[in-house]
């Protein structure tokens, strides 16, 4: 045999261990990868905790299962007891005696009457914490998203080219209205989607995330009275409102340590991050392009507005949103409706035509448009 034969069969044996080695790696790589998933869980000890969270072990219990009061997804109501992030997330990193304690033997009014009853072997809660860790490191799976819309348009698009096609080539239905009726009411309902949803683009009314602390401005505003100035205490001086900080919230807190509704969990965070230093990091809910200016000084310390003017009811919400959809339109409405306050507001005292007009009865009231508020280069400058 010549020379040549024995290299290509020596390549050859060399690339099929080649192939078995890496195929063998990646096996194992995989098989480790399901059987140990974070902190030495297995991943069955993770899939079993996951079950009894969710309820789904024991099947007999006298007890509300974990899922009940801990959601995982964001709900559009406010849950106040804690996420299963949050607890995942606060005990991560403490053992399972620690873990067991807060559990088996609560302590708080709230976290008592919750836990009544609860009763679940050494074992099984271990698998719990085992799906907590698990979780605290990989997430929670994000919810997925709907495409309603996107198939309406689709289906509308379908429809509208089968009845163009009809009316030119296909002649397949002899009344002509019918065909054309579905053309336009496809056509007409596509054009209505296109420009609904360009209108929308950049605003988010109703928008209302997920926040670090359940903070309800119903309890805090609407049940306790505390004013928003209090709070937002750069409200008239300022361009924004201000985020209250935490040894502001502590004036309160420093004695009130458990709420009626959401116990001592949420109000543990406003105490560890006044301690700490470490700022809450709040979503902000209230956007303006950045190509427009606003001032709350202007509006609230000049103006005298009324912050429900904008913000709604928010004596009302637990969950805080975007009442109005701060549109352009939404604020050239408002300064051609609203009236200025000049009687007793030194910040218009320049104004001297218009007063001289108010008292001689040329006129009976100011608007915001009327002194240059719908002006373009007070907000686009």
């Amino acid at each position: 045999m010549s020379r040549n034969f024995y290299v290509k069969l020596r390549l050859k044996q060399v690339h099929v261990f080649v192939f078995t080695f890496l195929s063998f790696l990646i096996l194992t790589t995989n098989l480790f990868a399901e059987s140990v998933v974070t902190d030495g869980h297995s991943n069955e000890e993770v899939k079993r905790g996951e079950r009894f969270f969710k309820g789904l072990l024991p099947f007999k219990r006298d007890y509300s299962s974990c899922v009940s009061c801990h959601n995982l997804q964001l709900t559009d109501t406010l849950n106040w007891n804690p996420s299963a992030m949050d607890i995942a997330l606060k005990y991560a990193d403490k053992d399972f005696e620690s873990f067991k304690a807060v559990v088996m033997n609560p302590v708080g009014v709230k976290m008592e009457a919750s836990h009544v009853n609860f009763t679940l072997p050494e074992e099984d809660l271990k698998t719990v914490k085992a799906y907590l860790d698990n979780l605290a490191h990989s997430g929670v799976p994000p919810a997925k998203p709907t495409h309603f819309n996107l198939i309406l348009f689709l289906f509308l698009g379908v429809l509208l080219t089968w009845a163009l096609a009809d009316l030119i080539f296909l002649h397949k239905i002899k009344l002509k209205i019918i065909p054309m009726i579905i053309f336009l009411g496809a056509f007409g309902w596509q054009v209505k989607m296109i420009i609904t949803d360009a209108i929308k683009l950049g605003r988010q009314e109703n928008y209302a995330p997920d926040q670090p602390v359940k903070f309800s401005h119903k309890v805090h505003v609407g049940e306790n009275g505390i004013d928003c100035m209090y709070c937002h205490t750069t409200v008239e001086q300022g361009k924004s409102a201000g985020i209250p900080a935490t040894n502001l919230c502590m004036n309160c807190h420093i004695i009130i340590r458990e709420g009626t509704n959401s116990g001592k969990f949420e109000i543990a965070k406003v105490v560890e991050a006044n301690e700490t230093g470490k700022p809450i990091e709040w979503t902000r809910i209230h956007n303006l392009p950045d190509h427009v200016f606003f001032s709350h000084a202007v509006h609230v310390g000049s103006g005298k507005l009324d912050c429900k003017q904008c913000h709604g009811p928010v004596e009302e919400m637990d969950i805080m949103e975007q009442y109005s959809d701060l549109s352009m339109g939404f604020c050239v409405n408002c300064h051609r409706d609203t009236k200025v306050d000049f009687g007793n507001n030194g910040y218009y005292e320049h104004f001297v035509k218009m007063h001289e007009d108010l008292k001689s009865g040329a006129i009976d009231s100011v608007t915001a448009a009327d002194i240059g508020a719908n002006d373009c280069m007070r907000c686009h400058y």
